[in-house]
C-alpha cells in the first residue's frame, strides 16, 4: 500500500523552483537571501515530504528528474495562486502572469528591450519569460506549463496562432573553406532543432557526407563554433556571426527552403494578459504568412 504524501510547504516550493529558475543552489540562494546550505537542506526536505528525487545531483549544471519535472508545472501554479490570493486578501490588486516561451536567439538578440518597455508600461501584468529549443516550448504550450511561445516550426504546420517565413543559410568561416571538405564538418543545434533537421535533411537529398563538428544547445555557442572555424552551420539570415560569410549553391551546398516561425497558444491560456502580449509580438514580427 503507497503511504500517502505529506503536505508540500510552499516555502518549499518557492525555493525549489528558484533553483531551476536560477540553474544552480548558489545563485537560488542570492535570489532567496538564504544561503548554498540551506537551499540544499530546503530541497531535501521537499524530496522527503514528496518521496522523490526531484533534481539530479550528478550532473555538472543542476538537472530536473523524470519526477522534478512533472512538478515543476504544478510548482508554479500553486505559487502563482498563493501570491493572488495574498494580493487579494491584502487590498492590493493581484499582478496578471503571462508565461512565455522564446527560443534563445530571440531571447538574447531582439526580444529584450521590447519586452523590458512592455514591462514598464504595464505594472499590472508581470512577464515570466523562458527561452528553450521549439521542440521543448511547443510541448510546453501543450501542457499548459507555458501561455505563449514563439517557436520554429516547419512551415504550413497547423495550429499556429500566426506564422512568419524565415529564411535560412548555410554560414561558414570567413577565412576557411570548411565547406569544402568531405564529409561536410556540421555545427549543430541538438537533435529535434528545425535548423539541424533541414540542414541534415537537405545534405541527404544532395548525396553530400557530412559529421557532426559541433553541436551546442545555445546559439551564441553555434555562432562562436562557426566562427572559430570548427564547421559549418545553418542560420536565420539575420544571424550571421562575425568572422563568418553566406554559402550557397555556388558553393557546392544545397538551397534551403524557408522555415517559419510560428506563434503558440491555447484557449485555456487566452486572457488579457495573453492578448496582450501576442497583439505586442504580432505588432514586431513582419506581415504573417497567415492568420
Amino acid at each position: 500500500m503507497v503511504a500517502p504524501m505529506r503536505e508540500m510547504d510552499l516555502g518549499l516550493l518557492r525555493t525549489f523552483v528558484s533553483v531551476v529558475d536560477a540553474g544552480g543552489f548558489t545563485r537560488a540562494g542570492e535570489r532567496v537571501h538564504k544561503t548554498q546550505s540551506t537551499v540544499s537542506q530546503q530541497i531535501r526536505r521537499l524530496e522527503e515530504q514528496v518521496g522523490l528525487p526531484l533534481l539530479d545531483r550528478n550532473s555538472r549544471t543542476v538537472a530536473l528528474t523524470d519526477d522534478g519535472e512533472r512538478l515543476l508545472g504544478y510548482a508554479r501554479r500553486l505559487l502563482a495562486l498563493n501570491d493572488e490570493a495574498s494580493a487579494v486578501l491584502s487590498g492590493r490588486p493581484a499582478a496578471e502572469v503571462v508565461r512565455l516561451g522564446v527560443p534563445e536567439d530571440y531571447a538574447v538578440e531582439r526580444l529584450p528591450r521590447l519586452l523590458a518597455d512592455f514591462a514598464r508600461a504595464n505594472r499590472r501584468l508581470r512577464l515570466d519569460v523562458r527561452c528553450d529549443l521549439s521542440v521543448r516550448l511547443r510541448a510546453d504550450v501543450e501542457c499548459g506549463d507555458l501561455d505563449i511561445a514563439l517557436v520554429k516550426q516547419e512551415p504550413g504546420r497547423p495550429g499556429a496562432l500566426r506564422a512568419w517565413r524565415e529564411p535560412l543559410c548555410w554560414v561558414g568561416p570567413a577565412a576557411e573553406d570548411l565547406h569544402r571538405e568531405d564529409p561536410l564538418p556540421l555545427v549543430l543545434f541538438p537533435q529535434g532543432c528545425v535548423y539541424r533537421n533541414r540542414a541534415v535533411h537537405e545534405l541527404e537529398r544532395a548525396g553530400r557526407r557530412w559529421r557532426v563538428a559541433y553541436s551546442s544547445p545555445n546559439h551564441a555557442g553555434v555562432r562562436a563554433a562557426v566562427s572559430g572555424g570548427l564547421g559549418v552551420s545553418v542560420l536565420p539570415h539575420s544571424a550571421l556571426p562575425p568572422g563568418a560569410r553566406f554559402l550557397g549553391v555556388a558553393d557546392g551546398l544545397p538551397a534551403l527552403p524557408e522555415t517559419e516561425l510560428a506563434l503558440l497558444t491555447t484557449s485555456a491560456s487566452r486572457g488579457a494578459g495573453v492578448e496582450m502580449v501576442t497583439g505586442l509580438l504580432t505588432e514586431s514580427l513582419p506581415e504573417p504568412v497567415w492568420a
